[in-house]
C-alpha cells in the first residue's frame, strides 16, 4: 500500500552517498542491481502506482536482512546504490539517503512473507487496474487462457484494511502457504520467487492473465472455460520441472532492453 506513513525504526548511521559499488559485497550488489532493474521493468510494463507499493529481495548471506525501496521515490528513479537494506523486525541496517524512509506496508508484507517463506528470495506487491479488478471478484482469476493455467495454486487474501498492522502478518502468512502468487482482495497481486528473474515474470504473467480477463467478462458473453482435466494437464505441462524455470531465459534481454532505454539502474 501507499497510503500509510513512512517508518525510520532504529536506523544505523547513513552510509557515505554515492555508488555503493565496491562497498558491499559482490553478491549483495548483483541482488541490487538485479532489483533495482525490477522495479524500473515493472515500471516499464505498466505495473506502478506513483511511489506506492514495493520489491523486495533478500541479502545473499545475510538471512535476516532483505532491501527495499525508498518510500517517496518513482519506481524509474531506483538505482542499485539508492534500495534501502532492512532487517525481518523493520530496523534499518544502510539508508544511502536520509530523506527517505520505508513504507510500513512494505515492512509488514514483505518480512511477514520473507520470515517464513526462505525460497521467497524476491517479493513483488502492485495494484494494478486489471489486479485490482480481478481482486474484488469473488470467482477470482478464472482459467480463460493458457496464460492464467500457468499458477496450479492462487492464493487469497481477505481485506483487513491497509497493511499497516502487525497483526495482518499471521493470515498473510497462512494464506499464501506455499503459493507462488496471491490476489489480495480489495486490494491488489502478489508474487514471490526463488530469484528476481522469477519473480517478475510471475507478476507480469498473473497481471497479463488478470487483464485478459477483465476485457473478456467486461464482452458480457458466455465464457469459455477449459474443462477441470484439461487445467490440470495445462498446470502440468508449465511445471519447471519439466520445462524451464521461468523467468531466467527472459531476463538477460530484459536487461538488454533496459540498458537501450536508460542504464542508470546499475548505479
Amino acid at each position: 500500500m501507499g497510503t500509510a506513513s513512512s517508518i525510520v525504526m532504529n536506523t544505523s548511521p547513513k552510509i557515505p552517498p554515492g555508488p555503493l559499488k565496491g562497498r558491499v559485497s559482490a553478491e549483495e550488489w548483483k541482488t541490487r542491481v538485479e532489483l533495482a532493474a525490477c522495479y524500473r521493468l515493472v515500471s516499464l510494463y505498466g505495473m506502478t502506482d506513483m511511489i506506492a507499493n514495493h520489491i523486495s529481495a533478500m541479502v545473499p548471506g545475510e538471512p535476516n536482512h532483505y532491501l527495499i525501496n525508498p518510500y517517496g521515490m518513482l519506481y524509474d528513479e531506483i538505482t542499485a546504490s539508492s534500495l534501502i537494506k532492512i532487517d525481518i523486525d523493520g530496523n534499518i541496517i544502510d539508508r544511502p539517503n536520509e530523506d527517505y524512509g520505508i513504507n510500513r506496508t512494505g515492512f509488514v508484507i514483505h518480512s511477514a512473507i520473507h520470515s517464513v517463506r526462505p525460497d521467497a528470495a524476491c517479493i513483488i506487491h502492485t495494484h494494478t487496474r486489471a489486479g485490482m479488478t480481478v481482486s474484488t471478484l469473488k470467482c477470482g482469476l478464472l482459467p480463460l487462457t493458457q496464460t492464467a493455467t500457468r499458477f496450479a495454486k492462487v492464493a487469497y487474501h481477505h481485506f483487513e484494511g491497509i497493511s499497516v498492522d502487525l497483526s495482518e502478518q499471521k493470515s498473510l502468512q497462512r494464506d499464501l502457504g506455499d503459493a507462488e502468487v496471491m490476489i489480495l482482495h480489495n486490494h491488489g497481486l502478489l508474487a514471490v520467487g526463488p530469484s528476481i528473474p522469477e519473480a517478475f515474470n510471475s507478476i507480469y504473467r498473473l497481471e497479463l492473465a488478470c487483464k485478459v480477463q477483465v476485457d473478456a467478462m467486461a464482452c458480457n458473453a458466455e465464457l469459455i472455460i477449459p474443462e477441470p482435466e484439461v487445467v490440470a494437464k495445462a498446470n502440468a505441462q508449465w511445471n519447471p520441472s519439466v520445462t524451464r524455470r521461468y523467468g531466467i531465459l527472459e531476463w538477460p534481454a530484459m536487461l538488454r532492453q533496459l540498458d537501450k532505454k536508460d542504464d542508470s539502474y546499475k548505479q
